[in-house]
């Protein structure tokens, strides 16, 4: 019975761990991209001189720097007056073992001009 408790534990504690190691990565990504486009979306709201396709593209690079599974037409820009809002939505597909899973993300964020 102490060796099946041992065995019981160990193989918990390392389902866990690939849980983990499957599962952290796109939430970590996502609060990282996430944080990028807030900062865009108050830079962009004090220039009023970017286009929405120069914010996008910026946008499009940071979700490549963070492993982002979005291309430059899934971000979605608009600019209003002193507002800037960027949004887009993804998924992420991650294969655990007899339980497949999509984690839906859809960060967004708006801008105002700061004077």
């Amino acid at each position: 019975m102490k060796n099946v408790k041992a065995f019981l534990g160990i193989f918990v504690v390392v389902a866990a761990t690939y849980v983990g190691f499957k599962l952290i990565p796109p939430y970590f990504n996502s609060f990282q991209f996430q944080d990028a486009i807030e900062s865009e979306a108050r830079l962009a709201a004090n220039n009023p001189f970017r286009t929405e396709q120069e914010i996008r593209e910026a946008v499009g690079k940071k979700a490549a720097e963070y492993d982002v599974p979005l291309t430059i037409d899934q971000i979605n820009v608009q600019r209003s007056g002193s507002e800037v809002q960027i949004w887009a939505k993804y998924t992420i597909h991650v294969d655990l073992p007899g339980y497949p899973l999509d984690l839906k993300f859809e960060p967004a964020t708006k801008g105002k001009r700061a004077f």
